[in-house]
C-alpha cells in the first residue's frame, strides 16, 4: 500500500481500535498517545503505508473515540477474546468475522467524519 485512500485508513484505523483494546485487556487502560502514534507508525511501516503524522493524529483520536463502543459491541474485554483477531504475530486475520466487523465500524465513520 503506499497511498491513503480510505480503504487504506480504515485498515489503521481498524489496527489502531485493536491495539487500543489490547492495551485495555492487559493494562485496564487505554493507551497513552505516544503509544498510539508508535502503534501507527508499526502498522504504516509494516504494510508500506504512507501517512504523515498530520493524517495519523486524527485517525488516532477516531480509534480513541470508537475502542470502548467496538469492546463492548463486539465482547472483547478479555485479553484471550483479543487472540483470534490476530494471523501472524501482530498482523490483524481480516478472515476473522470479527476484525471484519470492526473495520466495518470503522469505515462507517470515516464516511461520517468526511
Amino acid at each position: 500500500m503506499t497511498d491513503s485512500g480510505d480503504g487504506t485508513r480504515a485498515e489503521l484505523l481498524c489496527y489502531l481500535v485493536v491495539a487500543q483494546l489490547v492495551a485495555m485487556a492487559r493494562t485496564s487502560e487505554w493507551l497513552r498517545t505516544d503509544h498510539l502514534v508508535e502503534s501507527g507508525r508499526i502498522w504504516c511501516k509494516a504494510n508500506g503505508a504512507r501517512f504523515d503524522w498530520q493524517e495519523r493524529v486524527p485517525l488516532g483520536q477516531l480509534a480513541a473515540e470508537i475502542a470502548p463502543h467496538v469492546r463492548e459491541t463486539f465482547d472483547l474485554t478479555k485479553e484471550r477474546s483479543l487472540v483470534p483477531l490476530f494471523a501472524d504475530g501482530w498482523m490483524l486475520d481480516y478472515e476473522s468475522p470479527v476484525v471484519c466487523g470492526i473495520q466495518e465500524v470503522c469505515a462507517a465513520r470515516l464516511t461520517c467524519s468526511t
